[in-house]
């Protein structure tokens, strides 16, 4: 029964990627047509659009993660379903660029229920098995990052608000879905009361300042999501700067590192989590990202920075070990706020890590060109994980 449920949520999980990624390429193109082709303030505007989403994340994270305590995982999965839904169609509907903003506002809100799909898993996987589900999940999130943009892509070529259709269409049978086969995971005498006090963001923190262990590995989560940002941050513009990538290069080398990072999730994170453990996967993973940053910032060419991928992708190692090393130290009534907390710090970083890099992006090819290093952000994103190594060294010896 564990295993059909996990593949339950892995269903729902999946559909709810795959209408984010449906809408990924056309929404840029939707905030410029309603800004009647001005494409500088388009861009102020999505990039405003992307710090609130993820501003969402954060303050929205621990309170569904802890009411997910309460009420259960199901009821916070479906109704994240349906809310995703709902802010498809207003964005389809979107008359103007400001109920756009409501749209993702609200995308924000419900997204913050992904946290409960890995409370979820960890309701109903061992200990031992956890850090191979949670990799799983994480390929879920791969596919529909692979397959949405290519459908979205494909529906706006007909009009650019049918892929917000499409994408509404599948948070509702997502719903659907749930409603019907998603069982619930959480028992009632493994559920927590709510309290307002430990939901907010800065309440939620505290669970994991309070731990010692449970706060280093916290701290190493967020550096790995740091880091993680590196690569969609300055990908295109580096390609396009540093070995003249057009469209369709830049497109082929984000299928190399979805493809990757799929079989890395999927494949390999279960085997090296048994053979080498929680501690020392999640070590090997900060050391292979390590590696594929410095090689990205330093490669001479374009040849070599495709080739540094499927190191890249070996990167993935980390999130699930530390999800694995995580849930063994919290009570199974506190799993939810666990991902709440975590689903507050990943917010924080990404509202960091774009400017961070793009900053640095910019920096380096302008008044710091001279010292002919283009490749800084990928740089210090390696010196980031090398921090992050120093951290969770104390989890490997």
């Amino acid at each position: 029964m564990r295993r059909a449920t996990f593949w339950f949520i892995f269903a729902t999980v999946l559909l709810d990627m795959l209408a984010l990624g449906i809408i990924a390429p056309v929404l840029p193109k939707l905030v410029i047509q309603l800004e009647g082709g001005n494409e500088a303030t388009a861009a102020s505007l999505f990039g405003v659009f992307g710090t609130v989403w993820a501003a969402m994340q954060f303050l929205f994270a621990p309170v569904l993660g802890a009411l997910s305590d309460q009420v259960g995982r199901r009821p916070v999965i479906l109704l994240s379903c349906l809310g995703l839904g709902l802010d498809y169609v207003i964005m389809a509907l979107a008359p103007t660029v400001g109920w756009l903003f409501v749209g993702r506002v609200l995308s924000g809100i419900t997204a913050s229920s992904f946290t409960t799909s890995f409370a979820y898993i960890a309701d109903v996987t061992e200990p031992d098995e956890r850090a191979r589900r949670f990799g799983m999940l994480g390929a879920a999130f791969g596919v529909g990052f692979i397959l949405g943009p290519a459908v979205g892509g494909l529906l706006g070529g007909i009009s650019l608000r049918a892929p917000f259709w499409a994408a509404g269409a599948l948070s509702i049978v997502g719903a659907a879905y749930g409603w019907f086969v998603l069982p619930e995971s959480l028992p009632q005498e493994r559920r927590a009361p709510f309290e307002w006090r430990r939901a907010n963001p800065l309440g939620s923190l505290e669970m994991l300042r309070g731990h010692e262990a449970l706060f280093t590995l916290a701290l190493v989560a967020f550096v790995y999501r740091i880091a993680h940002d590196a690569l969609p941050s300055v990908f295109v513009l580096y390609g396009d700067y540093r070995f003249g990538w057009d469209a369709r290069t830049v497109g082929f080398a984000l299928a190399i590192v979805g493809v990757t990072s799929i079989v890395v999730q999927a494949g390999l994170v279960g085997p090296m989590v048994e053979r080498l453990g929680e501690p020392r996967a999640l070590f090997t993973g900060l050391v292979c990202g390590a590696l594929a940053f410095t090689a990205y910032g330093l490669a001479p060419n374009g040849f070599v920075f495709l080739m540094a991928i499927p190191l890249g992708a070996l990167y993935g190692l980390v999130y699930p070990s530390l999800q694995g090393l995580m849930t063994r130290r919290v009570r199974p009534d506190e799993q939810g706020r666990l991902q709440g907390a975590l689903g507050s710090l990943m917010g924080i970083a990404g509202v960091i890590a774009p400017v961070l890099f793009t900053q640095v992006f910019a920096a380096a090819i302008g008044r710091f060109r001279g010292f002919g290093v283009p490749g800084a952000p990928f740089l210090l994103a390696a010196l980031l994980l090398v921090g992050a190594m120093a951290a969770a060294e104390r989890e490997v010896t």
